[in-house]
């Protein structure tokens, strides 16, 4: 039943309960215990709203930041991922293969301000090794949302 109710809810976590409950074949009061409890267990961490920045207006400038780091005795990358994660800019850490160790994700209003974070905040940290900051110049696609004007093709279909 859990992972049916988080399959619903991670593409619309506006579902209405009553809705939820008829798709799933059970009552609203089961449905909402479950939520609960899967909130109290930290399974549900958040109902985050994605937003179209770019509709709105609102200049923001993201980045992705690829940083080597040197893991910590005795706590690997945990110790230096909550160091990085604890910073309120960042939005997101995950630990990855490949050249790099974290990819960090942030959201500054200008380019300097990205910058400025990266070399005053990031890049000193003691077990960072390297950082490369990748600025995000479009988004098509964030969270399974298509973000891009998708354009319709109005030409008459001809067949032969």
């Amino acid at each position: 039943m859990r992972e049916r109710i988080l399959s619903y809810i991670e593409h619309n976590s506006r579902i209405d309960i009553e809705d939820l409950a008829m798709m799933l074949g059970s009552d609203k009061i089961t449905i909402m215990n479950e939520l609960e409890a899967m909130e109290a267990e930290h399974v549900i961490c958040g109902y985050p709203t994605l937003i179209n920045w770019d509709k709105v207006g609102v200049d923001k400038v993201s980045a992705l930041i690829e940083v080597r780091v040197t893991p910590q005795r005795g706590m690997g990358f945990d110790k230096v991922a909550e160091r990085i994660y604890n910073y309120p800019e960042v939005d997101a850490v995950y630990l990855i293969s490949g050249g790099y160790d974290f990819m960090v994700s942030i959201e500054g209003r200008t380019l300097r301000e990205v910058a400025d974070f990266v070399s005053s905040k990031l890049s000193p940290l003691d077990s960072v090794l390297s950082t490369q900051t990748n600025f995000v110049l479009k988004k098509y696609k964030d969270h399974g949302v298509i973000m891009a004007e998708q354009h319709v093709d109005e030409r008459e279909k001809v067949s032969p």
